[in-house]
């Protein structure tokens, strides 16, 4: 893992949007499934998974036999976690608001669910039960009435959906489970096919081919994010244990080869201490050719002059997991401009954050956490403005409304503000 100058390293990171021939493919599934529905489904899972799918819709008794398949054990966490996630989640919540105005007019803001929410689970090399859970509860919360998953089918020749994303979903309420994965999931959530009803958002992680349809059908739905690869930085002074931090930048890359972690610090003593045992632990991974591409590639240590200088550092990169691994590190916490999710101290690991305490691990990546935030409630939610205007507070305000429509050029907005004011006997001109 490379030591260099915080001063020398590229601060950006290039968005990845695919390559011409990849976006043209999207393209072209997305104009396939809009044409020929369900049989475009059954002809890709053909094609790409090499599966022939009967049944786009998972029945209950393959949801149930789900359960014979996990182990125990992960039963007891996935509802631990739920639980944790849903209370965490609860806080979020906003209500409905109206504001009586002193002149008998009345202001506010009405909050509503959507009415349907797609879910998009990976199920092939890269399934995550968590992020179910991750995506479905805050869509509960916010009391949207449907959420549909979809997910591919398993790669080993049959029909089947990886077990663990069943129990997860089971566990969360979620019934209506579609196998169809890949843009043609996407493109089938947004337009809709003889099987699967269209939805008002999407949500959930992908590869190249899903982050891209998604960016093809926003507009006709609305997304989450365009997320990219994972990344970790770790804001670590002398007090940092080497182990620590080496097994939590482990913990990004094995991710995905375009993974990134990096360590800021200070101390040149921590840098190469970090350094050796990234080596050695990576030695000892079962991911091992996967994270060692990421730490090569993407990977650093960045040395600065001080944890001042460290925290500028950090609210350049904004990054999607921030840990501040320092002797006070409730005393830098407010000084954090720019992180997805921020872990303070030696024992707030990563992964209790990606599977456990609460917070959602859905976060802004490739430094949008300059202006977006993790997955939440309000993301499901849509708001409308109410505007009651009393007799009594038009003819006080009429005349302002008509100059700033004039101003503007919009005389036909004037008009529509005069005609009430002439019809009360009040003429402004």
């Amino acid at each position: 893992m490379r030591i260099m100058p915080a001063s020398e390293f590229s601060i950006t990171r290039e968005v990845e949007y695919g390559s011409e021939e990849q976006n043209q493919s999207v393209k072209q599934i997305i104009a396939k499934v809009r044409a020929e529905g369900d049989k475009a489904l059954r002809d890709y899972a053909l094609e790409f998974d090499k599966i022939k799918v009967e049944a786009l819709r998972l029945t209950e008794e393959e949801i149930q036999a789900a359960y014979a398949e996990v182990d125990p054990a992960f039963l007891d966490a996935i509802r631990q976690a739920a639980a944790n996630i849903r209370a965490f989640h609860e806080k979020q919540k906003r209500q409905t608001w109206l504001d009586l105005q002193p002149n008998g007019s009345m202001l506010g803001q009405i909050l509503r669910p959507l009415k349907r929410v797609g879910i998009y689970v990976p199920g092939g090399k890269a399934a995550y039960p968590s992020s179910v859970l991750m995506n479905a509860i805050p869509a509960q919360v916010a009391g949207v009435p449907e959420i549909v998953m979809v997910t591919p089918p398993a790669t080993n020749g049959e029909a089947g959906v990886n077990a663990y994303i069943l129990v997860a979903a089971a566990e969360v309420g979620i019934r209506e489970i579609y196998r169809v994965g890949g843009a043609q999931a996407v493109a089938a959530l947004a337009y809709g096919t003889e099987s699967i009803a269209p939805v008002d958002k999407i949500v959930g992680p992908g590869n190249i081919y899903v982050a891209l349809a998604k960016r093809n059908v926003f507009g006709v739905v609305d997304i989450d994010s365009i997320a990219g690869p994972s990344e970790i930085v770790v804001l670590a002074d002398d007090s940092a244990d080497p182990a620590y931090v080496a097994a939590d930048l482990l913990s990004q890359a094995e991710h995905d080869e375009m993974a990134s972690a990096v360590l800021v610090t200070p101390s040149l003593q921590l840098a190469h201490a970090v350094q050796a045992e990234v080596q050695r632990q990576l030695a000892e991974l079962p991911r091992q050719a996967i994270a060692a591409q990421s730490i090569r590639d993407y990977g650093a240590i960045l040395t600065v002059s001080s944890l001042d200088e460290g925290i500028d550092i950090v609210n350049q990169l904004a990054p999607e997991h921030l840990e501040l691994m320092v002797s006070e590190p409730f005393q830098y916490l407010g000084r954090i401009e720019n992180a997805g999710a921020i872990f303070l101290g030696p024992y707030s690991s990563e992964p209790v954050g990606d599977y456990w305490a609460g917070p959602n691990h859905i976060l802004p990546t490739n430094g949008t956490a300059r202006f977006s935030s993790p997955l939440n409630v309000d993301d499901f939610m849509k708001k409308s403005s109410v505007i009651y205007y009393s007799k009594e507070a038009l003819m006080a305000n009429g005349r302002q409304i008509m100059t700033l429509a004039k101003h503007e050029g919009l005389e036909g907005h004037a008009r529509a503000i005069e005609v009430r004011l002439q019809k009360e006997g009040n003429n402004h001109e």
